[in-house]
């Protein structure tokens, strides 16, 4: 087969496979080579230090595979999933909506290893590897490619119909496909994921300075947040929308077909297992959830990234920001019983939430902290006027 004929017969096993999209990508090296180099020289990669490794493969993307020849783009839609989706009140902490069901990594690898086997039954002696965010693949620029979408102002990747409430997975192979165009510049002269960000983490258009993230912060760092960063991010416990929900292209994007990746108070989630597993688990269950809990509870999601003292770190500093009195009582047994790292940001969200009910609860912990850090923060909760 000619490869005009090859690259849609495996676009057309993609979206067969459950994609919602595909292209094919030319594997010439990286247009964005020079930029990406200036972001790590910046150090807007904050402390992902992971970014800075196999650059060449990163530049180069045909040196993933030996004899790679093209990248088969595939993008996966995880929001909306229904009119239903979107969970309603306080009981879902306030969590990135790629990441309120199952772990996308585990959704996307399954189809892509599936489509990989198709792929080198019909044609003996191709090959071919998948990716799904794991490797070090510039997959932006890939799929900018293959036409599954303009990269935006907020370096998310836009698409006219989906928006940018996709996920994108890679297949390289040593066949010989045509390739897609690119699409044309989504964004014009609109400046609003700029404007509406809580913390500045988009200086400029097409920059995303990780420093400033709160899906950096929420997710990927490890031990206590600084103080000065704190506040800014609101009651997020993982990841932030803000960027996508304010797009005009996110206005009334397609809808997807995966409840496994829906939230799990959402009528689309409620029959699935995983779901029911934290469909009841509000801030204050979070922050003081035992660890077998949170073993059992956040099987097979992406929520276990930042482990369960990132989570109940981010709980904590989302009930200060949220300033409910009812969230003392779970504050202060998190003060007086959790590791070091929450229990400091226990005591910040108590100095923040105020009161007489919290200043009783800070002083008691300050007679009996024995961790320096701890007793740091009990010490600026009490006296600090927030």
């Amino acid at each position: 087969m000619d490869p005009r004929a090859t690259a849609q017969l495996l676009k057309s096993w993609a979206l067969a496979a459950g994609f919602d999209r595909a292209g094919v990508a030319s594997l010439a090296p990286a247009e964005t080579g020079e930029a990406y180099l200036r972001w790590l020289a910046r150090g807007d990669q904050a402390g992902m230090g992971y970014l800075e490794r196999r650059i060449e493969a990163r530049l180069d993307p045909a040196t993933v595979l030996a004899g790679a020849r093209s990248a088969l783009c595939v993008a996966l839609q995880y929001w909306p999933l229904s009119k239903d989706a979107e969970p309603t009140g306080d009981l879902w902490p306030r969590v990135a909506r790629y990441a309120r069901g199952r772990d996308y990594h585990d959704v996307m690898g399954e189809r892509l290893a599936a489509l990989a086997r198709q792929i080198e039954n019909a044609f003996p002696g191709a090959a071919t590897r998948p990716y799904v965010d794991t490797g070090p693949v510039l997959e932006r620029e890939l799929a900018a490619r293959a036409g599954l979408g303009a990269v935006g102002k907020n370096t998310n990747l836009l698409h006219p119909e989906a928006g940018s409430w996709f996920l994108l997975g890679e297949l390289f192979t040593t066949l010989d496909l045509d390739p897609d165009l690119p699409l044309a510049d989504l964004c014009g002269s609109c400046t609003r994921c700029l404007d509406a960000c809580p913390t500045g983490a988009l200086p400029e258009p097409f920059r995303l300075d990780a420093n400033r993230c709160i899906s950096y912060w929420t997710i990927e760092h490890r031990s206590a947040i600084p103080e000065e960063r704190r506040r800014a991010m609101g009651d997020w416990v993982f990841g932030c929308d803000v960027c996508q929900e304010v797009c005009p292209w996110n206005e009334a994007p397609g809808e997807g077909a995966y409840p496994e990746l829906a939230s799990p108070n959402s009528t689309a989630r409620a029959e699935l297992a995983l779901g029911a597993e934290r469909a009841d688990l509000d801030l204050a269950g979070l922050l003081g959830l035992a660890r077998e809990d949170y073993v059992r509870r956040f099987r097979g999601s992406p929520m276990k990234r930042p482990k369960l003292a990132g989570l109940q770190r981010n709980a904590a500093i989302a009930m200060g920001n949220r300033g409910e009195a009812r969230y003392v009582s779970p504050l202060a047994r998190a003060l007086a019983e959790a590791e070091p790292e929450v229990a400091r940001h226990a005591a910040w969200a108590l100095g923040r939430i105020g009161g007489a009910e919290a200043a009783k609860a800070l002083a008691a912990a300050r007679e009996r902290a024995t961790d320096p850090a701890v007793r740091a923060e009990i010490e600026v909760a009490l006296t600090d006027d927030r």
